[in-house]
């Protein structure tokens, strides 16, 4: 422990002395969603929020930077990492203040699923397996995503410290490249989309478009299963503080889970690999029972979860022999 601690505060020879790839990341989708704020400011609901938004997380990149320089060490430079891993929350939400303003796309996701599966998979599934100790598994895992990415990253830093900012710019990267899409592709997902139109029409094949309705409504549907679980609450409280009706396609919460299945199998530590495992599986499945996702938008963020790997570890390589 008191060698852990030393190595946590003893000062770099070779500091970084520029922004983390991670970080040059960040500036540059702040950057270019400010000129979409400024190009939309007239029509947004919030600009000003939104700009501030931008203003307080370029401070705090700054300010990052400056207290690594002035103590570089393992310590200040987890900090630095940690924080623009929380602030993420704050950039899935801002991904609704842009989008809210192109026509809803929903119904044509709805349609294809209908084409695709005869059905409405997002309806069926929790109506299939309603017992409460199922719900509470898909809730279980539907919970586990943010602590699988922690897992994920802290144990690059405690076990694999040379590759940390490695794997964390791979996770952040695959996030803003998800966020980029949530802003072109306006989709609710089941939950928004069947609580706007009605149970009983989507029942009967019925997908109407709704258009703007998302930017005036955020209502969705309570989750499906048993109410007083403790996974259930847990979920559910964590959808009324930062859901939006926004980042449906291609499901994120799929797409960043493989990238992190990926990141546990190239650590070589299987125990690691066989931990995430099954909370990867249960997550996935966990996206249509709990109505947040179409299949196909499971689909999608699990080829484009493992597409954004590849590409993104070879960056990485890329970047470091510069």
């Amino acid at each position: 422990m008191i060698k852990f601690f030393k190595q946590l505060f003893a000062i770099e020879k070779k500091p970084r002395k520029g922004l983390f790839s991670l970080e040059w990341v960040v500036v540059s989708y702040l950057v270019l969603t400010l000129l979409v704020v400024f190009f939309i400011y007239t029509k947004a609901n919030n600009p000003e929020a939104m700009i501030w938004g931008r203003v307080r997380i370029a401070v705090i990149t700054v300010a990052l930077w400056i207290v690594y320089r002035m103590i570089p060490c393992r310590f200040t430079r987890f900090i630095r990492i940690g924080v623009q891993l929380l602030l993420l929350s704050w950039w899935y939400s801002d991904t609704y203040e842009i989008n809210r303003l192109l026509p809803n796309l929903d119904h044509l996701f709805a349609q294809l699923e209908q084409s695709l599966f005869g059905c409405q998979p997002a309806l069926l599934f929790c109506k299939a397996l309603p017992w409460n100790f199922f719900s509470e598994l898909m809730n279980l895992g539907y919970a586990s995503f943010y602590p699988m990415i922690a897992l994920v990253l802290l144990f690059y830093f405690l076990f694999r410290y040379k590759e940390f900012e490695r794997a964390a710019f791979v996770t952040i990267a695959a996030f803003f490249i998800y966020f980029v899409i949530f802003v072109l592709v306006p989709a609710a997902g089941p939950t928004f989309y069947y609580k706007a139109v009605g149970i009983s029409d989507i029942a009967n094949g019925i997908f109407p478009n709704v258009k703007d309705h998302f930017n005036y409504c955020q209502d969705c549907l309570p989750n499906p299963g048993y109410v007083d679980g403790i996974f259930y609450h847990l979920v559910e409280d964590a959808k009324s503080v930062g859901e939006r009706p926004t980042a449906a396609f291609p499901s994120s919460h799929v797409g960043i889970s493989t990238v992190l299945l990926l990141l546990s199998w190239h650590t070589r530590n299987r125990k690691l690999f066989y931990v995430i495992l099954p909370f990867y599986i249960i997550l996935c499945l966990s996206t249509v029972y709990l109505q947040a996702h179409y299949v196909i938008d499971g689909i999608a963020g699990l080829v484009t979860g493992a597409m954004f790997y590849f590409v993104l570890m070879a960056c990485s390589v890329r970047m470091k022999n510069r």
